[in-house]
């Protein structure tokens, strides 16, 4: 029956849907765990849980037995604009709270504990989230709906990925990124809508609409990156525990050629049409140290740093079937971003036996790697700041998790559990507020100003074969 419950709870998270709704640097998603977003998700060079399958595949080696862990985000926020003139103009992402919000799920499996002595230093792992991804939403009524009216991209990563530890000091990691879309989550392809405007009264572009006209872009395709990681322990305790960990973490370039339909909603004229979008190339480092790590408690500190090598994104040029191109510049910059996270944890606590608490906080600094002449309303970019507090609650040994699930395995079932816990993290993503002034759609010109709140929450449980 406990084996059931915990199964059943996995089961309900995972079904509550994959998808994206969140802005950080540019569209791409941070968070991808809550134990990462506690801490600033600087946690490449700790990852001792299974979203390692996201944030450094070669740490999958520190994990025993078959781990999961499931979580969603609630984000919520809003964007304000104030145009050069006319009235103020706020967006938001989807609703109060964006739906479906994004969900990730990890699992791990070290083959020498499921009995592969042979393979007792390789760890398999398989993820599904959402590293990428937008949804914004503007009022149809104001002008900056004849630039955007709304905007997703429900973009999912499948990531089967393997690790190996050469010795105590290195372990290596690789992955593949199956980037697709889902009908199951959102609209399955990425959109993009507007009321069209004056640049639609003459030709070419007056064949497809005139002003008033609401149009749509629409387009889906799968593609596959890789990633290839390293963890680097030059130090342990006399348990073994790691004292000192380096990360390096590479993630290729990938290219999705979406195809679909130029849509006017109005008229009902439908074109095929395409466009490429191309994800960058990133390279990440980590650093974590560890000033107390015993028995009885733990403290990590760690620094973490992205390159995010934007420069392919050039545009999004939509080619339609009677020969039009509608242009989309982009023409985007390299970004860096410095992420800072700390955890303190207690282990086996007097007040709390058999149970493990964290106390997590972190903060990041990221650029933007948005010009302001091709600054566009779907991702309304600037340099932010992200401040982060979380909380980790592990049950373990003779535990019981909601009082009256067994946390430890007591030998009745092939498959046991070993630990059942809950992550929880807050964070606020402070946009610094952005003057555009010369952008290639006057538009667009004015104070942009964006205020992201993310709650994460995770369930992780860990089993281990019956012996």
């Amino acid at each position: 029956m406990r084996f059931f419950l915990v199964q059943a709870g996995v089961l309900l998270l995972f079904l509550v849907g994959v998808n994206t709704s969140l802005h950080a640097e540019a569209f791409r998603i941070l968070d991808q765990s809550a134990a990462a977003t506690g801490q600033g998700t600087a946690f490449a060079a700790q990852a001792d849980e299974p979203s390692a399958v996201y944030f450094n595949p070669a740490a999958m080696t520190q994990l025993p037995g078959i781990q999961v862990t499931m979580g969603t985000l609630l984000v919520g926020g809003t964007i304000n604009f104030t145009p050069t003139t006319g009235p103020m103009v706020e967006g938001d992402f989807g609703s109060a709270i964006a739906n479906p919000p994004p969900t990730s799920l990890y699992i791990t499996a070290n083959l020498g504990d499921l009995g592969f002595s042979s393979f007792k230093k390789v760890t398999l792992g398989m993820g599904v989230n959402s590293p990428f991804g937008n949804l914004t939403n503007y009022p149809t009524s104001s002008t900056l709906a004849q630039v955007l009216s709304s905007s997703a991209l429900p973009l999912l990563d499948f990531k089967p990925t393997i690790a190996y530890r050469h010795n105590d000091e290195i372990a290596v990691g690789f992955g593949l990124d199956i980037y697709t879309f889902s009908d199951l989550f959102g609209e399955g392809h990425v959109e993009f809508q507007q009321v069209a405007g004056l640049e639609f009264t003459g030709p070419p572009f007056s064949v497809l609409a005139t002003p008033g006209n609401r149009i749509e872009f629409n387009g889906t395709d799968t593609a596959l990156g890789f990633n290839v990681s390293l963890l680097l322990t030059p130090i342990r305790n006399e348990q073994g525990k790691p004292l000192v960990n380096l990360a390096f973490v590479y993630r290729s370039h990938t290219e999705l050629e979406l195809e679909g339909q130029f849509l006017n909603q109005t008229t009902g004229l439908v074109l095929d049409a395409k466009t490429t979008l191309n994800l960058p190339q990133i390279l990440t480092t980590g650093l974590a140290v560890w000033p107390i790590r015993n028995a009885q408690r733990e403290w990590k500190v760690e620094f973490d740093f992205d390159y995010v090598d934007w420069t392919s994104f050039k545009n999004l040029d939509i080619a339609l079937s009677n020969g039009i191109l509608l242009p989309k510049p982009r023409n985007w910059l390299p970004a860096y971003i410095l992420m800072l996270g700390t955890e303190y944890k207690l282990l086996n606590p007097v007040q709390f036996p058999n149970w493990e608490l964290a106390f997590r906080g972190g903060y990041v600094f990221s650029d933007s790697p948005i010009p302001e002449a091709t600054f566009k309303p779907d991702v309304p970019g600037s340099n932010y700041h992200a401040l982060s507090i979380g909380f980790g609650f592990l049950c373990t040994d003779q535990g019981l998790f909601l009082g009256f699930i067994r946390c430890g395995n007591d030998g009745t079932t092939f498959l046991g559990t070993t630990a059942i816990g809950i992550d929880l993290a807050y964070q606020a993503i402070l946009y610094n507020a952005r003057g555009i002034n010369n952008n290639d759609d006057p538009r667009v010109n004015g104070i942009w100003d964006t205020t992201i709140h993310v709650g994460a929450l995770n369930l992780r449980t860990n089993f281990e074969l019956a012996r």
